[in-house]
């Protein structure tokens, strides 16, 4: 529902640009009231905070007045609303703005924030940071990278250039490099270079894995990984992934047995999803670097993040 053609006129607020409903058409509604259609087909949030957004004008039609709780339902109108949370985990760290110009915003990104609104973040997203910060209400992130994960992260701008853009993301026209700090490896030989067939784990959602060679599934992973230095049991590595899967830096290098300092999913479990951050002890993992021509100037493109992986404590 909230994937219908917006009014650009309806604007964000505090960083969030609105989202929109369009009411179905029916021969009867069954919902006397838009605030009955809204509790019911929106769950998510209760009908009482429903009440409380629209008396606090927070619901509006396409014409951007508020709609009061007594509001008809209306065949076909659209309504729009700023997806809040009543509370919100801060995340103590700031992003930078690295680049910036009419087409392009480049961020580099802390630790433990999310790109995008979700779950439990959304004015504790990059995004919306961002849009609040630099009042652009049409910034879109054209790729993502894991909340765990520090580095940079390219917006565009503009609409009418976003195709163009993440056309480069899809026939993989970019060139990204990471950084990772795991266990030093001097059994192996550098470089190596890892592919596997990556896919979701059944029994955890939120977990990535290595198809197993008896299951038949072709590659669908590539990444190319190079020692840069080590010190004691731990070495820092530059990840060049090939391909773009969730979680693809994380499982290969665990792949090989090197799992990533701080990482609280692989090899095993030790902090799900939704339990409390441990802000002293990130995943050691940075998108370091992107590369690319620019599709709209014809420039070519170089970012580097300033931020660097702190090497963990000697076990």
């Amino acid at each position: 529902m909230a994937h219908v053609p917006k009014n650009a006129s309806i604007p964000m607020r505090d960083g969030v640009s609105p989202s929109c409903v369009a009411l179905p058409r029916m021969r009867v509604a069954p919902w006397p009231t838009l605030l009955d259609f809204l509790a019911e087909r929106l769950p998510r949030v209760p009908r009482t905070e429903w009440l409380q957004r629209m008396q606090a004008g927070e619901v509006v039609g396409d014409d951007g007045l508020p709609l009061p709780p007594e509001a008809p339902y209306e065949n076909g109108a659209r309504v729009y609303y700023w997806r809040a949370l009543p509370q919100e985990p801060v995340i103590p760290f700031e992003e930078t703005v690295v680049f910036q110009d009419e087409h392009l915003v480049v961020a580099d990104k802390p630790h433990f924030l999310p790109v995008t609104p979700g779950g439990r973040y959304v004015q504790q997203s990059l995004l919306v940071r961002l849009k609040r910060r630099l009042n652009l209400p049409n910034l879109s992130p054209l790729h993502r990278i894991d909340r765990e994960t520090a580095g940079l992260v390219v917006f565009s701008v503009r609409p009418q250039d976003r195709d163009a853009y993440q056309r480069l993301f899809r026939e993989r026209h970019i060139a990204k490099t990471y950084e990772a700090i795991a266990p030093a490896a001097p059994h192996l030989a550098w470089p190596q270079t890892r592919r596997s067939h990556i896919l979701e784990c059944e029994d955890a959602f939120y977990k990535m894995r290595e198809a197993a060679p008896h299951e038949g599934l072709p590659d669908n992973s590539e990444t190319h990984i190079h020692l840069l230095e080590q010190r004691g049991p731990w070495a820092r590595y530059r990840l060049e992934p090939v391909s773009g899967k969730r979680h693809q830096l994380r499982v290969h290098l665990n792949g090989l047995g090197l799992p990533m300092a701080g990482d609280q999913f692989y090899p095993v479990v030790r902090r799900a999803p939704g339990e409390a951050e441990d802000f002293t002890n990130p995943l050691r993992l940075l998108a370091q670097a992107i590369a690319f021509t620019d599709p709209v100037t014809g420039a070519p493109r170089r970012f580097e993040s300033a931020r660097c992986l702190r090497w963990p404590d000697a076990p």
